[in-house]
């Protein structure tokens, strides 16, 4: 054999394919391949469960408004809502014909042990969860109108960011029933 000639058959075995080159190659478009695999599994799973791109579908229930005590008109209000949707929502603010003006607030204590309501602008309802309104912490403030008396039925609109207005009514109880 020439010079030549014997450079180019060492020239083509050293380019031809051989059984480790061809395994070393599929191993290496393998982990993309899985990593895929998995990630639309997890998708597939995700979107299946209902959750995906779902929006906020919010409820609420047990409208209570504490009948005042004595001369006293202050009072609270205080609902369950609940959002079974696959985002957020908030709960921006809460009307009624019936009272006037309502506020969100939270009830608060300072450090000598006395008890305030602080006025928030909003209260988030968690995807797939809830918030139970009580005399504890987040409540609607509002001014009773004279001559309420246990079961009467007080109308209220709820204002979410995502659900709209929800009309919902409060039955009016005593301190202490209902909790």
């Amino acid at each position: 054999m020439t010079a030549p000639m014997a450079e180019r058959t060492a020239d083509h075995r050293a380019r031809r394919p051989t059984r480790r080159r061809i395994a070393d190659g599929l191993l290496a478009a393998l982990a993309p391949v899985a990593a895929c695999s998995v990630a639309l599994g997890g998708l597939t799973t995700w979107v299946n469960s209902g959750a995906a791109g779902s929006p906020a579908r919010t409820a609420v229930t047990g409208g209570r408004v504490f009948l005042p005590y004595g001369d006293a008109r202050d009072t609270a209000a205080f609902f369950r809502i609940t959002n079974t949707g696959g985002a957020d929502d908030r709960l921006l603010k809460v009307t009624s014909s019936a009272i006037g003006d309502a506020t969100l607030s939270r009830h608060r204590m300072t450090s000598g042990r006395m008890a305030y309501a602080q006025t928030v602008d909003s209260a988030r309802i968690p995807a797939g969860g809830s918030l139970a309104m009580s005399p504890y912490g987040l409540d609607v403030t509002l001014r009773a109108k004279p001559g309420w008396r246990a079961g009467d039925l007080v109308p209220f609109t709820l204002h979410f960011e995502h659900g709209g207005r929800i009309e919902a009514s409060a039955v009016v109880v005593r301190p202490g029933e209902g909790e």
